[in-house]
């Protein structure tokens, strides 16, 4: 390859001028999330073979990372459960959350195709999802979360590995992609990558589905957009460098909500296991090191990270009972926790006090304000739930980012956008590399926007693919 082939039109991207390609495909997907796996069994499923590239050896990235609900409206399980939701319900949940900040028409499109696309991925799939009843996550009007038994994204990304490999579609694993290649009219005609050897391979595409990452695990990145987590521990994968992101400007795209992210109030420290939220939205209550509550923690756990991070050691703890307890079982990453010694049991709150190294007085008074008061300090009201009773329980944790919610601005097809709003010609995004329906703070997440977004916008990409190859 000559220095002039492979001269970049921009520090992101390479000329395509003089490249061979030493394979092609129509539809080219780099990750194997559930945004990537959605797209290609959608690209299976109208017999278009893609080639799904992914940097590591075993695919895990954010969805494994997740607690593998994807929210969803008009679902067969919903219908089976008599629960009464819709689109048009769920896209308001959405906006209530981000306060009217999400992109309308994305939130639309998204809200319209979680239903069919959960439904597709069970019946068509055979993607083991069960509807998530007896709590509701903070701003879900009605049951509207999917998820595998275990309540895990490494069972979900299991699942979507299965079907995938019953489908005729590729995976490339060990792939680290480095460089795309582009026209003269920055239309994305191939991709570069990087094989463990040292090796590398170019590959040749009509279209190109970015389903990789966010920025979460680059420093500098984060610094700049979130900086109120620039010193937070990050709880997802290390290879979230921003790469779709330097990508897809550099062709022309635009980028959207960039200081939105999900950050996560309830990681146990030092195990770092994700502790579900179900327990406070049941009635459990957080407490500082002070002995005290210091927030309404019904308002959502994304902001709540910031606001445990606020407290003294940076840490909280969950404070439950017996009947939340039994609650968490139902999720497997809350019994690795308490096989891992995180869980702390007394009988009565002054016994707790003395085990948590806390004040006993006003953890009491915290204790007590859950028997029905019907607004507390923060707002929250305690009448709906059952008071703690004892024995107590307790874990100890911390605040952490996630994954980032914006990126690229992505249409209701996942084309990139421009700055005048116009489609690139042939790049896709999904996931963590698209801009997301989360508004552009940090209070604007809603539950499962980060699954809504990877699993739907893989699958718009894909359809929109075969509707204009068969020129519909």
């Amino acid at each position: 390859m000559s220095d002039a082939a492979r001269a970049p039109l921009t520090d992101a991207i390479a000329s395509a001028r003089g490249i061979n390609f030493e394979l092609d495909t129509e539809m080219l997907i780099i990750g194997a999330g559930a945004c990537g796996l959605s797209a290609a069994l959608t690209s299976a499923d109208a017999g278009v073979a893609a080639l799904v590239l992914e940097r590591d050896a075993s695919p895990s990235g954010s969805t494994s990372l997740s607690s593998g609900m994807i929210p969803a409206a008009g679902t067969a399980a919903q219908a089976r459960a008599q629960v009464h939701d819709s689109p048009t319900l769920m896209a308001q949940d959405i906006q209530a959350k981000a306060k009217g900040e999400a992109p309308q028409q994305l939130v639309a499109a998204l809200a319209s195709a979680s239903g069919p696309c959960v439904d597709w991925l069970a019946e068509t799939h055979g993607i083991e999802l069960e509807l998530v009843e007896g709590f509701l996550y903070p701003g879900h009007s009605v049951a509207r979360m999917h998820a595998p038994s275990s309540r895990t994204g490494l069972e979900l990304e299991a699942q979507l590995l299965n079907a995938f490999a019953n489908c005729e579609a590729e995976l490339v694993t060990s792939a680290k992609v480095t460089t795309l290649f582009a026209d003269t009219e920055k239309r994305v005609v191939g991709a570069e990558c990087v094989r463990p050897d040292g090796r590398s391979e170019r590959i040749g595409c009509k279209r190109l589905l970015l389903a990789c990452n966010g920025f979460g695990g680059n420093p500098t990145m984060v610094a700049a957009h979130i900086p109120e987590m620039a010193d937070a521990q990050y709880f997802g994968h290390r290879g979230n460098q921003g790469d779709a992101v330097r990508w897809g400007a550099a062709l022309g795209g635009t980028t959207g909500a960039m200081g939105a992210y999900q950050g996560h109030g309830s990681v146990a420290t030092p195990h770092q296991i994700l502790i579900t939220w179900a327990l406070m939205m049941e009635g459990g209550v957080q407490i500082n090191a002070r002995g005290e509550r210091f927030s309404n923690e019904h308002d959502g756990y994304s902001e709540q990270a910031v606001r445990v991070l606020a407290q003294p050691g940076r840490m909280a703890w969950n404070v439950f009972d017996a009947r939340l307890h039994a609650l968490g079982m139902q999720f497997e990453d809350y019994r690795a926790a308490c096989a891992q010694g995180a869980l702390k049991t007394a009988q009565t709150s002054a016994e707790l006090a003395q085990l948590l190294d806390v004040p006993a007085q006003p953890l009491e008074h915290s204790i007590n304000a859950t028997h029905g008061a019907s607004e507390c300090q923060f707002g929250r009201s305690f009448v709906a739930k059952p008071g703690l009773e004892p024995p107590y329980h307790a874990i100890q944790v911390t605040g952490a980012l996630f994954h980032t919610q914006g990126g690229l601005r992505v249409d209701a097809h996942a084309r990139v956008l421009s700055a005048n709003g116009t489609a690139l010609p042939n790049l896709y995004a999904g996931g963590g590399a698209a801009c997301g329906v989360s508004g552009d703070h940090v209070w604007g997440y809603l539950s499962g926007n980060g699954l809504l977004s990877a699993v739907t916008l893989g699958r718009l990409a894909a359809l929109h693919r075969n509707a204009s190859a068969a020129g519909g």
